[in-house]
């Protein structure tokens, strides 16, 4: 006589652990997958739907091999496959998951899940068009799927095409109007092409959502649109809970074992051609080989340019971890014995914050990337200096602040600039008057900003202001802004992109550079100082609108730094009608280039150096972070 139980009674316990299963009650129905699997280890539908718990438990390697184990019974289950295509996106490997969701649609060509799924790893691959036609299709098949409206806005936004993306945004928020973070991004995107409908009763209601906890908007795009740190840190807290729910997923440290050099690691997609290695690939190459070991964790599709090749001479190992999960890489980081892991990047594009939430090493450091709190408990530390962090606003940080002494941003002393003389004619440049230039991101020009620098323009006859042109519908509506405030849109000049070495060039023909508030020009005030552009900024109250301010104070130029709208507009209609006040501002930046602390590397690499061992000394004794000031004098 058999000894297994009868079809019935293997059918019936099935649906329980289903019934279990679509409760959430994840455990219990594993408990009875398993039961039945033990009995029949070729049950289709117990091994399919064990895979399906792993991956919502995040053991995405052995759900990807119960699925696989699955589709081996039944090789012509559509959802076998489009789940397995899940789990392998959730395993970096989107080729292999694309491939998956193809042959879910051939068996089943109807299927709107697939489709949609299958957009999203093209996404991931950058692959933007045929994402697109992934998403179409899956809207076609489901006219009412908002998740595949917001992903087709994203890709659009990707190809820089912003009103097909405002449009998919919109239609995903009337069929959802509660769509996660997706009221942020409708404002980021209309910011990027300077549509400013409405922005200021939005703002208002932006502030009141996140105070009242509601889920709108990415921490990012907070920086921009209001100068609050305290909220800030609401709007970073609000993600974290909703994206981010893992704390120290593989468990917290012991006292790490002392090595001989401390390990570091910096973690970031933007080892290429890109403001981050701009700004750090001196440090890469100064720091002590005997005190430190380098690595780098390069987790972005990023080309291989010749900075790329710069940087990562630097490290004494550069590992690309763009195909691995943010657990694999911090179990890498972890058997490398990393003691310090710097996340470059924050919630800026591109990020791997779950790389940090997972814990890669017992010492997680906020850095560069991202100019404000990131509301985690993982992150132990943020690199700042006392102007964008003073004492006073640590409390708006749920890192402990470690001060540098001069400014917190390092710099590139080896940048090249071009020895091309430009013409004024060539850039679309009057040959007379005065050129006001801010080339800012456009969505860093709110329009308290923008009306500012009009009411500059007007008191400055035959000036103009010089622009970057990040897209041609941003230059289309400043125009039309600037016409509205009286202000001839011929007085508006509009730079195109061009490589690092030719635009810092083309700098030598503006007069001044004023910045953008809240969030100030950063790697930008970098450029035009080392370029010998003087830079007027008006300071804030949160660190992305100090940024400037620190670096003028690194330069030894404070004088440049204004502390309302009121005098940043009358400092500014001061340096434009007296010359030689200027003249003297331009002698004075000449010689602080070059003698001051803002771009000796050297010296930045011992400051952040001494900071590293600072916190490395804490750990090993066994002290819980805390905040550190490294003095100037060492």
């Amino acid at each position: 006589m058999s000894r297994h139980p009868p079809t019935h009674q293997i059918v019936q316990l099935f649906q329980q652990g289903l019934a279990l299963h679509q409760q959430g009650q994840l455990s219990d129905a594993k408990s009875i997958y398993d039961s039945i699997l033990n009995v029949n280890p070729r049950h289709f539908d117990a091994l399919h739907l064990t895979g399906v718990i792993l991956h919502q438990s995040g053991q995405f390697q052995v759900a990807a091999d119960f699925m696989a184990r699955a589709i081996e019974i039944n090789p012509n289950n559509p959802f076998a496959y489009s789940n397995r295509g899940n789990t392998l996106s959730e395993l970096k490997k989107f080729e292999a998951a694309i491939a998956s969701y193809d042959k879910a649609i051939s068996l089943k060509p109807d299927y709107a899940e697939a489709h949609y799924n299958r957009g999203n790893a093209l996404s991931e691959l950058k692959k933007f068009e045929p994402a697109i036609a992934s998403y179409d299709k899956a809207i076609g098949l489901k006219p009412d799927y908002a998740e595949a409206y917001r992903n087709r806005g994203s890709a659009h936004e990707e190809l820089r095409r912003f009103d097909d993306a405002l449009l998919s945004y919109k239609t995903a928020l009337s069929l959802k109007p509660s769509y996660e973070f997706l009221v942020g991004t409708v404002m980021n995107t209309n910011m990027q092409i300077c549509r400013w409908d409405d922005l200021a009763r939005e703002i208002i209601r932006f502030e009141e959502d996140v105070l009242a906890g509601k889920v709108i908007a990415e921490p990012f795009i907070s920086l921009s649109l209001i100068d609050k740190p305290s909220l800030h840190k609401i709007a970073s807290k609000i993600y974290i809970d909703e994206r981010l729910k893992i704390r120290q997923g593989l468990g917290s440290f012991k006292v790490h074992p002392s090595h001989e050099k401390i390990r570091l690691g910096y973690y970031s997609a933007d080892f290429h051609n890109h403001a981050t290695s701009y700004l750090m690939a001196e440090l890469f190459e100064a720091h002590d080989s005997s005190k430190f070991e380098l690595y780098g964790f390069s987790f972005g599709l990023s080309p291989d340019d010749e900075m790329k090749e710069r940087v990562s001479a630097a490290f004494n190992q550069f590992i690309d971890v763009s195909s691995m999960t943010d657990r694999d890489v911090a179990l890498l980081s972890r058997e490398l014995g990393i003691d310090i892991a710097v996340d470059l990047k924050g919630y800026t594009k591109d990020n791997r914050t779950g790389i940090f939430a997972e814990g890669c090493a017992p010492i997680q450091v906020n850095y560069l990337g991202y100019p404000g709190t990131m509301g985690a408990d993982y992150i132990d530390y943020i690199i700042a200096d006392k102007t964008v962090i003073p004492e006073s606003s640590q409390v708006d940080f749920t890192e402990k602040v470690v001060y540098l002494p001069h400014s917190y941003q390092v710099n590139d002393s080896k940048r090249i600039i071009s020895e091309k003389v430009f013409t004024k004619v060539e850039l679309g440049l009057p040959q007379n008057g005065f050129i006001f230039c801010c080339f800012n991101n456009n969505y860093k020009i709110l329009p308290a900003t923008f009306e500012g620098w009009m009411r500059i323009l007007k008191a400055v006859e035959g000036s103009v202001l010089w622009l970057f042109e990040g897209h041609p519908t941003a230059s289309s509506n400043l125009r039309k802004e600037a016409e509205a405030r009286g202000v001839a849109s011929s007085r508006l000049v509009f730079a195109k992109q061009m490589k690092l070495d030719e635009h810092l060039a083309r700098h030598r023909l503006a007069d001044l550079f004023i910045d953008t508030l809240p969030y100030n020009a950063h790697t930008t005030t970098s450029d035009a100082l080392w370029a010998g552009l003087p830079v007027l900024t008006c300071m804030g109250k949160s660190f992305a609108s100090r940024v400037a301010a620190s670096l003028l104070n690194a330069i030894e130029m404070p004088e440049l730094i204004t502390h309302t709208q009121e005098d940043y507009e009358a400092r500014a209609i001061e340096l434009a009608t007296q010359p030689a006040m200027l003249q003297e501002l331009k002698a004075k930046l000449a010689i602080n280039r070059l003698t001051t602390p803002l771009f000796d590397g050297q010296l930045f690499a011992k400051h952040i150096e001494a900071a590293y061992e600072a916190m490395y000394a804490r750990s090993q004794a066994g002290l819980p972070p805390d905040h550190i000031e490294i003095l100037a004098s060492m």
